[in-house]
């Protein structure tokens, strides 16, 4: 059936190419670009248009649907919401927005529409043209590959999945990712160079149906029968995207079987096309097959008996939480934007934590909103991820290492610095020995990902860079929050918690009461209605913080002014 689905909604766009002359090339930078309306299995185009699923495009800008109009011909291609063409010139390299033909530097990013980043990286100047002369200074021993204790998996021919159909509006999951990053590397000297590089191959249709149903391993490669497909309005496929993602996920597993068996301390797995979204049966969110489960499933294979995956991409990865939900032997945790549900993909309340004798192996930090940063991700790992993960006690840690909540990217738009991401890349090596892989996932701004990207692969490497960020982080109150809503919930499952969660609250009616005598001295002068409203501020966090603790309730209610 999924076959079928795919075969019947490409076939038609197939043949108006073909007879169009056109014919499928890869692309690079400015020739990327984004996707086409979702078709589900079994629903047809037009019942699609209607009724779907957010998808990345609803906020990535495309806010508007397809006119429902009664044309059965309609081809239901997705165009990203833009500026006439005749005033949009350029898009940018780096983050893939439009600008007029008149502007030198993105008007979002600011980054030079000639910056030489998919040649150096982070490591090129944002502000300037490319020159081709740079100069790094690096701060490091003398390893090489030969004595490398870490490795990094690429080919060059995942490079070849992207987008057939040129659009004013790039795709933001394209080559250019992998770009950027291999260039940062290299100029860094740190891969190659430093990092030891493992041959590629693909993985086998038998270790795909450890994750996926056979009809899910089939569907994906019918895609190389095709000039271009979409799975979902955003998650494309052109004729070399299943040996990408076979080659990805075949990647993955090496890792995961060198690192756990002792070959390599840990590993990288550059790779594309991402894989959180994906679960048993489908393909979504620019994710075609699992890749962290794939590593997951083999590393147990080899010895492993528990395995974590550690998932900071600012998506949930509803995809692997699905694959393990009912599984004790991998505990999944992830932190995401989640806002209610609806932030994409509208799963991994803290309230999802497993099922079927899988319960509290599924540990969702959702945050409320956007903008969240370095100090919230620290004390989030402090009081939730090392707790749970320690008590958990793995036998191998994985990192589903999405950067799209990195700052600066446009799809996650939160503030998380390559320092921050370094130092969760130290908390979490302790555990296990050290046996550890992170596979790249999300991140969408090409300065911040390959900027990341080389920070964590340098803690990898064995490398403590300086870093600002103090070891005891103050959260944001709506960080604060978020980690006591799933501190509560998880406690059941987790005792060891309770420690944790005792000194929250307390932290928390330390900081009422701070609060309660800067309110006292903001009294004096104030008007009645002036006080009416200061309670009401004081009772909304009473309502939403009241039911942890009696005792908290009863310090807001005597905080509270008497609106009588």
């Amino acid at each position: 059936m999924v076959v079928e689905t795919i075969e019947r909604s490409c076939e038609g766009s197939k043949r108006r190419h073909v007879n169009g002359g056109d014919i499928a090339v890869p692309c690079s930078g400015e020739e990327c670009s984004n996707g086409d309306i979702n078709v589900a299995p079994g629903v047809s185009a037009k019942r699609a248009r209607v009724s779907r699923e957010m998808t990345f495009e609803d906020i990535y800008g495309a806010d508007a649907l397809l006119n429902d109009d009664d044309d059965e011909d309609d081809d239901c291609d997705w165009e990203p919401v833009q500026a006439p063409m005749e005033f949009v010139k350029w898009c940018c390299v780096n983050c893939t927005m439009s600008n007029p033909g008149d502007m030198v530097h993105c008007c979002i990013c600011g980054e030079h529409k000639e910056s030489g980043i998919l040649r150096h990286g982070y490591l090129a100047s944002p502000f300037f043209k490319d020159t081709g002369l740079i100069e790094v200074e690096e701060k490091y021993g003398g390893s090489s590959s030969a004595t490398s204790s870490t490795a990094v998996g690429f080919d060059e021919r995942m490079l070849l999945h992207s987008e057939f159909e040129v659009k004013a509006q790039p795709h933001p999951e394209r080559p250019d990712r992998l770009r950027a990053i291999a260039a940062s590397l290299a100029t860094a000297g740190v891969f190659p160079g430093r990092c030891l590089p493992i041959n590629a191959r693909e993985i086998t249709k038998q270790e795909l149906q450890m994750v996926h149903t056979s009809e899910h391993v089939d569907a994906v490669d019918t895609t190389s029968q095709l000039l271009y497909s979409y799975f979902t309005s955003d998650t494309y496929a052109n004729e070399y995207s299943a040996r990408a993602a076979r080659l990805a996920a075949g990647l993955c597993a090496d890792l995961a079987t060198d690192i756990f068996t002792g070959r390599v301390k840990n590993g990288f797995a550059l790779v594309r096309p991402p894989g959180h979204h994906a679960g048993v049966r489908h393909a979504m969110g620019f994710c075609l097959h699992n890749n962290a489960a794939v590593a997951a499933l083999v590393a147990q294979a080899a010895g492993a008996k528990k395995v974590l995956i550690v998932d900071w991409d600012v998506h949930h990865g509803n995809g692997t939480q699905e694959i393990f939900e009912q599984n004790k032997s991998v505990l999944y945790i992830s932190l995401h934007r989640h806002e209610g549900g609806n932030f994409y993909p509208g799963t991994g309340a803290a309230d999802e934590v497993g099922s079927n004798g899988g319960e509290g192996y599924c540990v969702n930090v959702p945050w409320s909103c956007g903008g969240v940063g370095d100090k919230d991700y620290i004390f989030a790992f402090q009081h939730v991820v090392l707790p749970i993960a320690s008590a958990f006690s793995p036998d191998f840690v994985i990192i589903s290492a999405g950067f799209d909540a990195a700052r600066g990217d446009p799809l996650g738009c939160c503030d998380v610095t390559p320092a921050g991401y370094s130092r969760m890349t130290q908390m979490l090596g302790d555990l296990c020995g050290g046996k550890m892989l992170v596979i790249l996932e999300g991140g969408y701004n090409l300065r911040s990902i390959s900027a990341s990207a080389t920070a964590v692969i340098k803690v990898l490497l064995g490398e403590n860079p300086e870093n600002e960020l103090p070891i005891a982080t103050t959260p944001s109150v709506a960080g604060l929050q978020t980690v006591l809503d799933v501190l509560n919930i998880q406690l059941e499952f987790w005792p060891s918690l309770a420690i944790s969660y005792s000194k929250l609250l307390s932290e928390l009616e330390a900081r009422l009461i701070e609060n309660k005598s800067e309110k006292s001295d903001e009294k004096e002068g104030c008007s009645g209605s002036d006080m009416v409203e200061m309670g009401t501020k004081e009772a909304f966090v009473q309502l939403s913080l009241g039911s942890y603790d009696f005792k908290i309730k009863v310090i807001l209610e005597s905080i509270l002014p008497n609106p009588s």
